[in-house]
C-alpha cells in the first residue's frame, strides 16, 4: 500500500510538472534588426522568447549574456523558466567585429523590439526588466543610465520596470578600453562607463555581485561606488547585494534575488 501511494504521488508530481511546462512556449531566432541589415547583424541580432501562454500582463526579463562583449550567445537561463515571467534571451554583435558603441546600440534595439512586441505574447511593456551577467549587466546599466541609447530608439529609459545586473562592469568596460589601447587593469571612467551617467530617475536598480574577495578585480567595488553615487543624487530605489562565498560565476544565487525583486515590484 505504501508503495502504491508513493507511485500515485510520483505520477501526480510528474503530471503537474508536465502541465506546468505545457503552459509555456518558446519562440526562437526572432530578428530584431531590419531586413536590410548586413549578414553579421542578421546572424547575431536575434532573440528567443520564452513566455507563459495562459497569463496576461506578465513581467518580461530581457536577459543579456556575458562574455566580455567578445564571446557568448543568447540564452534562456534554466532557473528562470516556469516562474510566471517571460524571459527573452538576447543575442548581439561582438568585438572585434564591431565597436562597443555598436553593441550597446544592438542592446537598445532589442529593448525597442520588446516594447513594441511583448503585448503580442500577452505581456506588458510597462513591466520590462533588464538583467544579465557580467558584460550583459554592463549593457543593462548603459541603457538604463545613459538615456541616449533608448531615446534614439524612441523609448524612454525611465519607462523600464527595473534593472537587475549581475556582476556588471561600472567603470568603462575593458573591451571599450582595449579599443583605445588601454590596459585591462587601468581604470577609466568616461562615456563608456555606467558611472559616468549617474542620475536620479525612478527605475529601481538592484546591483548584485559576488564576494569582493573572489570577484573579478574590483568588480564589487565598482558596483559599491555606483550604488553610493546613485544614493548621493537621491535615487529613490537602489540596492547593492554582495553574495558572500561566490565568485564571478554567481548567477545561481542571484537568480532567486532577481525573481524576488520582480515579486516586490508587482505587489
Amino acid at each position: 500500500m505504501r508503495h502504491f501511494i508513493f507511485l500515485l504521488i510520483f505520477c501526480f508530481s510528474i503530471n503537474l510538472l508536465l502541465a506546468q511546462e505545457g503552459q509555456y512556449e518558446l519562440k526562437e531566432n526572432i530578428s530584431y534588426v531590419s531586413s536590410s541589415a548586413d549578414s553579421y547583424s542578421k546572424e547575431r541580432c536575434q532573440l528567443d522568447v520564452y513566455y507563459p501562454k495562459d497569463k496576461k500582463d506578465f513581467t518580461t526579463i530581457l536577459w543579456f549574456h556575458g562574455g566580455g562583449l567578445t564571446e557568448g550567445r543568447k540564452e534562456i537561463p534554466a532557473y528562470l523558466k516556469d516562474k510566471g515571467v517571460a524571459v527573452i534571451g538576447v543575442g548581439y554583435r561582438l568585438s572585434p567585429q564591431v565597436k562597443v558603441e555598436d553593441i550597446i546600440k544592438d542592446a537598445a534595439k532589442a529593448v525597442h523590439w520588446t516594447f513594441d512586441h511583448i503585448s503580442e505574447f500577452g505581456g506588458s511593456n510597462k513591466k520590462i526588466v533588464l538583467s544579465g551577467h557580467s558584460a550583459g549587466g554592463y549593457l543593462n546599466l548603459m541603457l538604463a543610465l545613459n538615456p541616449r541609447y533608448l531615446s534614439d530608439e524612441g523609448i524612454n529609459s525611465d519607462d523600464l520596470f527595473a534593472v537587475v545586473p549581475f556582476s556588471a562592469q561600472c567603470i568603462s568596460h575593458f573591451t571599450a578600453r582595449s579599443e583605445r589601447g588601454i590596459g585591462i587593469n587601468q581604470p577609466v571612467v568616461d562615456e563608456y562607463a555606467p558611472l559616468y551617467w549617474v542620475r536620479k530617475n525612478e527605475v529601481p536598480i538592484t546591483l548584485i555581485t559576488g564576494d569582493r574577495e573572489l570577484e573579478m578585480v574590483g568588480r564589487y567595488e565598482e558596483n559599491a561606488y555606483l550604488a553610493r553615487m546613485l544614493k548621493i543624487v537621491d535615487h529613490p530605489d537602489v540596492k547593492l547585494l554582495e553574495l558572500d562565498g561566490y565568485d564571478h560565476g554567481m548567477t545561481y544565487p542571484a537568480f532567486p534575488l532577481l525573481l524576488k525583486e520582480i515579486a516586490r515590484l508587482n505587489k
